[in-house]
């Protein structure tokens, strides 16, 4: 951090001596720092760039990987999202976070460490196919929710039985930003994509029976659909979309 200190002195000294405006020191500050851990590069202002903080992916990571990383971005008071963290590891973690939370559906953790700011100006809705859609769908609600969003879930409302999502007409069309989750044949989000004028993020899943190709089939389903309204993320990122439909709704 030393380097860091030193730069971001120069910085703010050239700005009080007259010599750069504060949209040159915003420009130069966008580069500025990262915290060398060993293993890990932890990028302290990508909240700069990209207006939310280095999110850590706990997938392959080790539980001392993951608690340098998050004890990093502690110290700065940043709000803290690792996606993809396995319950042994997520209990490990909370030994030492407390006061971090832990969604097990999701396989996300949290730790808060300031007020979120509210700046959706709409709903997210997450619309999902099927119940074995929703830990995706999960990961998507966490992830919006702590970038400041209001967000909702609607669950179980596939093709196979349609006039469950007609239910909810009037709560969709309300939306300002929609989710749609979908495994098997991934349909759901042309059907969807055809009620609204907004923004549809389809998520592929890894669900169904071997011809689905672990969500491959769902992925190209949702690649060819007929409603211009959608774009795909990966499958099973529901990381992913959550993280896209925040900056729209913003």
């Amino acid at each position: 951090m030393k380097n860091f200190d030193q730069d971001l002195k120069a910085i703010l000294k050239a700005y009080k001596d007259g010599e750069i405006d504060i949209e040159k020191v915003m420009e130069r500050l966008k580069t500025l720092p990262f915290e060398d851990l060993g293993h890990t590069l932890v990028d302290h202002h990508r909240v700069i760039r990209a207006g939310f903080p280095e999110v850590i992916f706990g997938e392959e990571k080790s539980v001392v990987q993951i608690k340098a990383i998050i004890a990093s971005l502690d110290r700065r008071e940043c709000n803290i999202l690792v996606t993809r963290l396995s319950p042994e590891k997520a209990k490990e973690v909370l030994s030492e976070y407390p006061d971090g939370k832990y969604y097990p559906d999701a396989k996300v953790f949290t730790l808060i460490k300031r007020e979120i700011e509210k700046k959706g100006k709409g709903l997210i809705l997450i619309v999902t196919a099927g119940t074995s859609d929703l830990s995706v769908a999960q990961e998507a609600f966490v992830t919006a929710k702590i970038m400041g969003n209001d967000v909702e879930i609607i669950q179980d409302v596939g093709v196979s039985g349609i006039h469950r999502l007609f239910n909810y007409y009037d709560k969709i069309i309300k939306a300002r930003v929609l989710i749609v989750v979908a495994g098997m044949e991934g349909a759901l989000p042309s059907v969807v994509g055809g009620l609204v004028d907004r923004p549809i993020i389809a998520v592929p899943t890894s669900v169904g029976y071997g011809a689905s190709f672990n969500g491959l089939a769902s992925l190209l389903g949702m690649l060819n659909s007929c409603a211009s309204n959608v774009v795909v993320v990966n499958i099973d990122n529901g990381f992913g979309a959550g993280y896209v439909a925040s900056l729209i709704n913003r």
